[in-house]
């Protein structure tokens, strides 16, 4: 049976980001592990659950998975998973991947062995991507130098944070995606003028947003060699 594991945020984990892939995969028959840092559970983004924010289908589908799927209240802690295990990793994204996710060096690892070969595949949303920035190779050189990706964008960051890079909710936002993925060699491209953004190079999958995630979903399985769900 293919396997994937997600690794999600305990400091706020976009709900669609999460629990689109989540679903698409678990209707193609994949076996889920789910892992956060500490093997606490993963916290939802209230914001992305509000139903004036995200419609009613979406705010109903999250708090499902969230409020009752055993995989998200029992997660594993993140250094004790090895990507050599999954033939997917998943980072869903969200403003908590910044937090924690993002520069922790087990998070790093996962990724970087993921892609690493020809047996793994990695996909990486949102917020998430800001991953991408921190994760090396083997050889010590970017993983995302030299490659294309998509991710979430200053021009959209800049409707959330103030001048001094606060948050609705007082955090402080301690970079922005895009211009730790630029800066670590990432050929950017959120292609603002699509509604959705996925791009894959070698065994790496980004996507934008949320807006992508159904899309990330396919064409995760369709790397992985799976028949989409009807």
């Amino acid at each position: 049976m293919t396997r994937a594991l997600f690794v999600v945020s305990e400091e706020g984990y976009w709900g669609e980001e999460c629990i689109e892939p989540l679903a698409t995969l678990d209707e193609a028959g994949l076996d889920i592990t789910v892992a956060t840092l500490t093997g606490e559970p993963p916290v939802v983004d209230e914001r992305s659950v509000d139903p004036d924010t995200v419609g009613e289908e979406i705010s109903e589908m999250v708090l499902e998975y969230d409020n009752n799927d055993d995989r998200l209240a029992n997660p594993k802690p993140i250094a004790t998973v090895d990507a050599a295990d999954y033939d997917a990793v998943v980072f869903p994204g969200g403003h908590g991947t910044a937090w924690d996710i993002n520069t922790d060096r087990h998070a790093r690892q996962l990724l970087a062995d993921a892609v690493a070969g020809d047996d793994g595949v990695g996909l990486v949303v949102c917020h998430a991507v800001g991953l991408l920035g921190f994760t090396h190779t083997e050889s010590g050189e970017y993983l995302v130098d030299g490659r294309e990706v998509t991710g979430f964008p200053n021009e959209w960051e800049a409707d959330i944070i103030d001048d001094n890079d606060l948050m609705g909710d007082g955090r402080k936002l301690p970079y922005l995606t895009e211009d730790e993925v630029i800066k670590a060699g990432g050929q950017w491209d959120a292609e603002l003028d699509s509604e959705t953004s996925v791009t894959v190079d070698g065994d790496l999958i980004t996507a934008r947003g949320p807006e992508s995630s159904a899309a990330a979903a396919d064409t995760l399985l369709d790397a992985l060699g799976i028949e989409t769900p009807a």
